[in-house]
């Protein structure tokens, strides 16, 4: 039997081998080079991670600056002034009247965890023990931390992990609210949270106006937190700076990570709204929560750095311009019938795939139709039955041309494949 490799690479069976056209070598861009030689166009922006392209000069230099001269300082029990400026510049892209204080993390499924025990503790110490209920949204992803796999709502194998899913319930995002008020007429007085992403990330799929309006409409009446996951949908992907910021009405909480360093530093944030903050303030509460790697001097001197860059290229006018054209070339896949339909927000949209009986694809075919893509040049991020495209904000023209001759290149490749 032949020996696997040290490397246990995520989300793929265990046995799987990679050859060097699959083996990532360097990254500089919007370009990963392979053991191989090859290289290819990344249409995922590292996971969503790096909108501001790979090996960002300014970030990198914030990195070293800091890795030199602060290697690390800890938050616990003790602040230092990196991770002061990185909190300060944070509040400063947000709303001031949504949100007063940050928590730093080391990643999205961490800080989803951190903001299920924060809306806990908040009505546990508020005299609501009982009140302990987190509600998630069907077909959402939060990550597989065991808070956060116990929220996503994917099927993640969350029985085979004995994950405890007890105070945890999911509702439909695609009725309205419907669902979601059913559920509070029924157990209102046990719901601590509302989680949601505004945008899914598994999909590209968009909460609607109705969806939102009902949501908080019934925090008003029911006094819930909301909670919005923008993992995926912050710092501008959307055409907004936060996809939430569309609202109504803010948050209570809003979960930050991916492009928050350009994923030079495994940070993420959770911004704590008034309600929240001034209720721990006032009762003088210990939130029982801290991370090794959360708001070292690196990660924050990165963060600043994002928010620079991010003014620098004005980044809504930017992405805005670009998620036209991007629309575009999506647009035109679905009129010659290569995709069943387009979804998303700005500069963040999912491909609707379909077998050639009108079926939707398994897992498994989604997969075979990333890699046929792959081997034209492009990588794209697989989702339920379509893949995903996520372009770093400085795809020029020709990028986006390139993007789409192999998104059809790959089509063509696994339809052909399938038949």
């Amino acid at each position: 039997m032949t020996r696997p490799p040290a490397l246990w690479v995520s989300m793929l069976p265990a046995d799987t081998v990679f050859s060097p056209d699959q083996t990532a070598v360097a990254a500089t861009g919007h370009r990963i080079e392979y053991a191989d030689g090859s290289t290819r166009l990344c249409a995922t922006s590292g996971l969503w991670n790096v909108p501001l392209g790979y090996g960002n000069p300014a970030v990198a230099d914030a990195v070293s600056r800091a890795s030199r001269d602060a290697s690390y300082l800890t938050l616990f029990r003790t602040p230092h002034r990196y991770a002061e400026v990185a909190a300060e510049r944070l509040l400063e892209v947000v709303d001031p009247a949504g949100y007063s204080r940050v928590i730093f993390s080391t990643s999205g499924g961490a800080a989803n965890d951190a903001a299920m025990k924060l809306a806990r503790q908040y009505w546990s110490q508020s005299g609501a023990a009982s009140r302990n209920v987190i509600v998630g949204l069907k077909g959402s992803y939060h990550g597989t931390m065991y808070g956060s796999h116990a929220l996503s709502g994917d099927d993640l194998a969350q029985a085979a992990y004995a994950v405890d899913r007890r105070a945890v319930r999911h509702v439909a995002h695609t009725d309205e609210g419907e669902e979601l008020e059913t559920l509070l007429r029924r157990e209102g007085s046990r719901i601590a949270a509302v989680v949601v992403e505004p945008v899914l990330g598994s999909g590209a799929r968009p909460l609607t106006e109705a969806f939102v309006s009902r949501l908080l409409a019934l925090r008003e009446e029911f006094g819930f937190l909301v909670v919005a996951d923008e993992v995926a949908t912050g710092f501008g992907r959307t055409g907004r700076m936060f996809a939430s910021d569309g609202w109504a009405a803010a948050p209570d909480l809003l979960v930050l990570s991916k492009a928050l360093t350009n994923g030079a530093a495994g940070a993420s944030a959770l911004l704590v709204g008034h309600r929240v903050a001034t209720q721990f303030a006032r009762g003088g509460w210990t939130f029982v929560h801290g991370e090794t790697q959360a708001g070292t001097p690196v990660c924050a001197a990165a963060i600043v750095a994002v928010l620079d860059e991010l003014e620098r290229i004005d980044v809504l006018s930017t992405v805005n311009a670009l998620a036209v054209e991007l629309r575009a070339r999506a647009d035109s896949l679905q009129a010659d019938g290569l995709v069943a339909g387009v979804s998303g927000r700005g500069c963040f949209l999912g491909l609707d795939l379909r077998a050639s009986d009108g079926e939707a694809l398994t897992g498994a075919e989604v997969l075979d139709v990333v890699s046929a893509i792959a081997d034209n040049g492009v990588r794209v991020q697989p989702g339920p039955s379509g893949i995903a495209l996520i372009p770093a904000y400085g795809f020029t023209t020709d990028d986006l041309a390139e993007m789409e001759a192999g998104v059809r290149a790959g089509l063509a490749q696994a339809r052909t494949a399938a038949a």
